[in-house]
């Protein structure tokens, strides 16, 4: 099926209005997100806050509800304690900011006031918005289990120094966080609510109407002929109408001739029990978090929906799949011809997520070639490795040579600091695609090892040489005719694991990098 046309809806986002006022009388509450070294404007607030000091140092880094003689009543200080400017990030105010929304809905808030003073970082005040707005989520399938807990509050306000600031703040925190709330949704509902035939209604619901076409595949036929390595992961899962895969196409062209054209792949994993390759030792548990990558890349065409940029057009492909164990499952020494015509031999069935993007970036490879200014994506969580390597909270970048040599990697790591949702930057070596290539006669491309990527070595850039040469993309490096950047985003430190909520990420890192 495909459509396209303005809706301009998505996940319920918290109400949210800016306030030129302290002294209003719309608030219950007021929550200060602070250092305790920056000075404050407002005479009852520093007042009130040096009072509770002498009385109790330990509030530099401790939360406390206050009285003050203000109409909310009492006070939310949220601090961030003493603040190391060679160390410290961003994410410090965000943290803070949403400790204390949650301290204030613990108090009975339902009408929280936001209050951010001058912050020394740029964009310190937006993500600090966008931490707050974070801890009002709530997820898809808590809010239909029970409708009366969609709003955590009836309305959040916002006070900074500046008025007319204020305003864009609200607006932007509100497109960016719409955006996010859409990948949460989808990353983080179960595995039968958010099943492909799921992630498919929910994201034909989100754009129909809109500026955004969309295309969804789902016939086996035209999957088995274009998409090969996807049927294989899809194989064993096609016997249940419900877990079905779909591969899902958005575009949005800009009103104005594009100066750059995104291309993002995500990884769509609503379930990884491993396949045949089964997972064990209870790694199994949380892999319906496995389709994050998917749900981000949605979710970034939900903030390019809203935001509605003018000369840059921007394309997503996600492959939607369950990787099932059955007799009809995929396994170990199969040698299946990809779409770019590679032979690529099976190794290890639980590196699914590769599989299922390969094809899906041939086809972009091919669209790039007459694109405006292209540039590649894949957005996936792939590796075990990636965490071990950077830790949680962290996603990596891994460039092509031509994405290396136009300083991508490091602009994104730039853009995604001043944003909060941070990136490291990895490289890709000759050993990676050396790894990769073929041993056995009729082989072009090995899939992976047999072993996790937890214990292989450079287990998170081996997977990047593979789609590299899966997709035919290696044919367009630096020393082409045709050169074009392509770039691997591996958020498995990032997206969030169970219990924890996912986060959305990388979704304003990129919309710092190439929207705002």
């Amino acid at each position: 099926m495909s459509g396209s046309g303005s809706n301009s809806t998505g996940p319920p986002v918290t109400q949210f209005k800016s306030e030129i006022s302290l002294e209003s009388t719309n608030y219950d509450s007021l929550v200060l997100v602070a250092s305790p070294d920056l000075p404050l404007t407002s005479s009852a607030l520093s007042t009130t806050i040096a009072t509770a000091l002498h009385l109790d140092p330990a509030l530099k880094t401790e939360i406390a509800v206050l009285p003050i003689p203000l109409p909310a009543k009492r006070l939310v200080y949220s601090p961030t304690g003493p603040l190391d400017l060679d160390y410290d990030d961003v994410r410090v105010f965000k943290k803070a900011a949403a400790a204390g929304v949650k301290r204030a809905l613990k108090a009975g808030s339902k009408r929280p006031l936001l209050v951010i003073p001058e912050i020394p970082f740029h964009d310190g005040q937006l993500v600090a918005i966008l931490g707050a707005l974070e801890a009002l989520y709530t997820p898809l399938q808590v809010r239909e289990h029970d409708p009366s807990k969609i709003n955590k509050v009836e309305y959040l306000g916002l006070w900074t120094p500046n008025a007319s600031k204020t305003k864009e703040l609200v607006q932007l925190a509100q497109v960016l966080e719409s955006g996010r709330r859409v990948a949460c949704d989808i990353g983080g509902a179960d595995p039968e609510r958010m099943c492909p035939p799921k992630v498919e209604e929910y994201v034909t619901a989100l754009f129909s109407g809109s500026s955004i076409k969309y295309k969804v595949i789902s016939d086996i036929n035209q999957i088995t002929k274009e998409y090969p390595l996807f049927e294989a992961v899809n194989r064993a899962a096609s016997s249940q109408e419900r877990h079905r895969g779909r591969i899902m196409f958005l575009e949005y062209e800009p009103a104005e001739t594009p100066k750059e054209t995104l291309f993002l792949v995500g990884k769509g994993v609503t379930y990884d029990t491993g396949g045949a390759d089964v997972k064990i030792g209870g790694h199994m548990l949380g892999m319906s978090r496995d389709k994050c990558g998917a749900a981000a890349v949605i979710g970034f065409m939900q903030v390019v929906k809203l935001l509605q940029p003018k000369n840059i057009r921007v394309v997503v492909g996600v492959g939607l799949v369950r990787n099932s164990i059955g007799s009809n499952s995929y396994v170990a020494d199969e040698v299946i011809t990809a779409r770019s015509g590679a032979r690529v031999r099976v190794i290890n069935t639980d590196a699914e997520g590769r599989m299922i993007m390969a094809d899906i970036l041939c086809k972009f490879k091919e669209e790039a070639l007459t694109a405006v200014n292209p540039h590649l994506f894949t957005v996936a969580t792939l590796t075990g490795h990636a965490c071990l390597t950077v830790g949680l909270g962290y996603s990596i970048v891994v460039d092509n040579g031509p994405a290396h040599k136009a300083g991508h990697g490091r602009r994104l790591q730039q853009a995604s600091e001043e944003i909060g949702d941070p990136f490291e930057v990895s490289t890709l070596r000759r050993e990676d695609i050396a790894s990769h290539r073929g041993v056995a006669e009729g082989d072009d491309v090995v899939q992976g090892e047999s072993k996790p990527s937890t214990q292989s070595m450079r287990g998170h850039q081996g997977p990047v040489a593979f789609l590299l040469l899966a997709s035919g993309l290696d044919a367009h490096g630096s020393g082409s005719d045709r050169p074009l950047r392509y770039s691997h985003l591996d958020i498995a430190g990032s997206a969030g694991s169970m219990p924890r909520p996912p986060t959305g990420a990388p979704i304003l890192a990129l919309a710092k990098s190439f929207l705002l």
